[in-house]
This record gives structure tokens, sequence and C-alpha cells, in this order.
């Protein structure tokens, strides 16, 4: 993509490839002024490429500093832009830092770049300050998304790219959360909720955990993975064709007289253990089962 300003600035075409190029063309210009002059004449659309072309990268990080020293930021992401600073000398991490890290640690998906570059934007309107000096955000994510549809007025997004992003920002907390304790019930709705997303998520909800202890980092990344195992195994489980046909168990109180409860559970797990092991095909008419137990009464308990 190119930027030909036709101003006779004299600038180099918009850099579609590395963070080192973007930098070279801030140093090719006098500063800020003519930086943003460089890109004054650019399209929502133009806009919304360059700033694709620095989450691309490799070190997005870099690009992201190129843009704020040249003002660039200031101008086509303020709300970014807030962060720079948010938290020097506070009892907090520097948000602007560790949205860096967080968005240089992500995949290069686009879509999963914008969702770290986004993550923590609701954090500036939502900073308070509780007795004894605790920082607080609560709320921050969902004020991340209504933020996020502003910046959608400025700056062209997809429908369902918007919606992953969007999607992103509002969940990016939920994995972190995670804790043996949940149900495998609780593991289906996370999974579910997350849909086709579910990778994005997790690699954003890894790269989220950043900090200078080395042990905080190894547990928290510790937890996303065994999320990830638990989400694995549910699924494997729950995509396996069940071994008996559904309203078999209704068929046996009625024809065999067995009363519902602990017996005709027993009854079942034993029908189960047969289709497991070969004895028995799975997802048979009723009539298949109770022939079987008609020849095995003795050895299902029903003498």
């Amino acid at each position: 993509m190119h930027a030909d300003t036709g101003s006779g600035h004299g600038f180099p075409s918009l850099p579609a490839g590395s963070a080192e190029e973007l930098t070279a063309a801030v140093e090719a210009g006098s500063g800020r002024r003519c930086f943003v002059a460089w890109f004054d004449p650019l399209s929502p659309e133009q806009a919304r490429q360059a700033l694709d072309a620095v989450l691309g990268t490799e070190r997005p990080d870099r690009g992201l500093d190129v843009l704020r020293r040249g003002g660039l930021l200031e101008i086509l992401l303020p709300e970014v832009f807030a962060l720079v600073g948010f938290g020097e000398g506070i009892r907090h991490k520097d948000v602007w830092m560790h949205t860096r890290t967080v968005v240089r640690r992500t995949p290069p998906r686009l879509p999963l770049r914008w969702a770290a570059l986004l993550h923590d934007i609701g954090k500036v309107p939502t900073r308070r300050f509780e007795n004894g000096g605790q920082v607080t955000f609560i709320g921050h994510p969902e004020v991340g998304t209504r933020m996020l549809r502003r910046i959608r007025k400025r700056l062209p997004f997809a429908d369902l790219e918007y919606e992953r992003v969007r999607f992103l920002i509002a969940a990016h907390l939920r994995a972190a959360a995670y804790d043996e304790t949940w149900t495998d019930s609780a593991v289906r709705r996370f999974a579910r909720d997350s849909g086709d997303w579910l990778d994005d998520l997790l690699d954003l909800s890894r790269a989220d955990i950043t900090s200078k202890y080395e042990e905080k980092v190894r547990r928290g990344l510790r937890q996303i993975d065994l999320l990830a195992e638990r989400i694995r195994i549910v699924t494997e489980v729950d995509a396996r064709i069940p071994p008996l046909p559904k309203g078999l168990g209704t068929v046996l109180i009625e024809r065999l007289g067995i009363a519902p409860g602990p017996g005709l559970g027993r009854l079942m797990r034993r029908l189960m253990d047969d289709v497991e092991s070969g004895v028995l095909e799975a997802q048979r008419e009723p009539g298949y089962y109770l022939e079987h137990l008609a020849h095995h009464r003795a050895r299902f308990g029903l003498d």
C-alpha cells in the first residue's frame, strides 16, 4: 500500500513490512509534524491498512512505539494512546508496557492482535482507588467493548471481524479465572460460548499473563493449559456416539417391570459395558437389548 501525498514532502511509500522500516520512515521526516503530514491524506481504509501493517509484523511492539513517537497513535487510536504512562508511579503495572508485551506475544492473526491492542483500553475510565490504596478496574472488559464501537466509527472493521475482536475484549479475563473446581458443565459452557474463537481466547489469555515474578507467570500459564486440556477431554467425550439408544431405560421399565432407581442404573451400566467391550452393538433398537437380557438373565440379576 502506498501513501503518495503529492505534497512534496518526499516521504517514502507506506511500508507494509517490518517495524524497522517504519522506524526508518519516522527518521526520514523531521519529527512528529512531518510524520503526521505524511499520513494526513490517508482515508479510513488506508489508515486501517497502515495499522494492520504494524500489527502484522514480527515485532509489532516496535511499530507501535514508532506510531506513538510520530504522533499517529494519538490521532488514530486515542483510546490506546491514553494507556501511555497510565500506571506510572501508581500501584499497578504500566498498562502501555503491558499492552505492547501482550500484542508481541500473541500469534500474528490480525483480529487477535487487534484484541490484544485494545483489551485493556477500558482500564482508563474504570480505574478506582479503594481504601488502603488498592486499585481496581471493575468492568473494564465491558467498557472496552463499548469503546470499540466508537473506534469502529473511525476505522473500518468487517462485521464478523468486529464481533471476533469484541468477544475477545469482553472475555479476555475468563480463562484466567479457571481452577480445577469447575464442573464439566462449566467447561462445556466456556467452550460453547467461545465457539470458533476458542483458540484466539486461549492465546490472548496466555499472552495477557505478564509479571516480573516468573513463578506467577508459570502458574498462570499452567492454569490456561489445564483448561485447554479439560476442554479437549470433555469435547472428545461429548463427541462419542452414546452406546445405548435414547429411551431404552423407559422400555426396560415398561417391559421388565424394573422400578426407576439404582437397580435400573446398574443394569444400564452393564449393558454399556457389553457395548464397549464389543459383546453388543451400539445404538440398536430396544428389542435387540431385551433379547440379550433374556439370554443372560442370571448374569444381569434378573432371575
